[in-house]
């Protein structure tokens, strides 16, 4: 396996003809469940909160697409750009119950997974190798689920995402006119104009944005700005509580209208792996850390998307109506 820039879009792509020939879906066994004859690799252990051996886990991806050895080694192929395909892949186990969701569990349980996810992303942006940390959830089997064990993943890659890099360029750009954080801006007025706030929980709001991907797009944003989501939740630990029931509530009122979902915490770069790119020198001024979550429904299995233009057939102020009056599993 390799990667591969695309010269007009700028997105790295993952491809090679030795991918990994590995289903679980074949396996006999939960892998992740205790009684699992093959004990996975841990990487990492929160305690438990309430009895049993532990909260939630990091272990290493069975069959992992990026490897942890070697250098990137980036070079050109005529107008081409490749590089192997160096990183980390891990699954971050939600719980030792096989059907027990994250948004079923309580509170301090989801605490502890969230400090997880922060103590990973901490730990591998000490490798300089590493751009970007991505933790992510696909949810159900539209969404692309992988495991049928409960579970999140985590992927660190010697690039970043398209999307991040959008979002950091953008946010350069703002605070270079306005010396403000756009994110901050846009907490402001989402706050003023009150129509697209799903539920607002001490720190932490869940709101519809203004021009939605999807339908029921929610973005998790805290009010206090940081650029680092690990950054925050490690130094910030009396507020995750808010945090956690906040995600709990919303991915509750997420799954009454839609059968899957994707999860992704976007969060600040590596600044170690890069020193001389623009984006990284006013970022703890111009990013801001947040969770997006993009549902997908399941009368709306086709792409949301016509020649590129995202299309939302639900308002955003509709679609936050609509959630704020659906159920929080409470």
């Amino acid at each position: 396996m390799e990667l591969r820039k695309d010269p007009i879009t700028r997105s790295w792509v993952v491809t090679g003809d030795d991918a990994p020939e590995w289903n679980p879906s074949r396996e006999p066994f939960c892998r992740f469940c205790g009684d699992a004859p093959m004990e996975p690799a841990v990487l990492s252990s929160m305690p438990a909160v309430d009895g049993g051996p532990w909260s939630s886990r990091a272990v290493a991806h069975p069959a992992p697409v990026y490897h942890a050895e070697g250098e990137p080694d980036r070079r050109g192929d005529g107008i081409y750009d490749r590089m192997r395909s160096i990183g980390a892949h891990e699954i971050l186990v939600e719980g030792p119950g096989h059907d027990r969701q994250l948004w079923q569990r309580s509170d301090a349980e989801i605490v502890q997974f969230l400090l997880l996810a922060a103590h990973r992303i901490q730990d591998l942006k000490g490798d300089p190798r590493y751009r970007y940390v991505c933790v992510f959830k696909n949810f159900g089997e539209q969404a692309g689920q992988e495991f049928a064990h409960p579970h999140s993943s985590l992927v660190a890659s010697s690039f970043v995402p398209r999307r991040v890099l959008y979002e950091l360029r953008s946010g350069r750009e703002y605070f270079k006119t306005k010396e403000r954080c756009v994110f901050c801006d846009i907490i402001a007025q989402e706050e003023k104009q009150r129509s697209r706030i799903i539920e607002e929980r001490g720190d932490f709001l869940a709101l519809s944005p203004y021009a939605p991907r999807v339908p029921y797009e929610t973005w998790l944003i805290s009010r206090i700005h940081h650029a680092s989501f690990e950054q925050a939740a490690l130094t910030r630990m009396p507020q995750l509580r808010d945090l956690a029931a906040l995600l709990r509530r919303t991915l509750n009122r997420i799954l009454s209208v839609a059968d899957a979902f994707h999860l992704v915490v976007h969060t600040s770069p590596n600044p170690r792996s890069s020193e001389t790119l623009g984006y990284w020198r006013t970022i703890d001024e111009d990013y801001h850390w947040h969770i997006e979550i993009t549902p997908i429904l399941g009368n709306k299995v086709k792409s949301y998307t016509f020649k590129e233009v995202y299309y939302s057939p639900i308002s955003p102020e509709t679609a936050a109506q609509r959630l704020r009056e659906g159920p929080t599993g409470e």
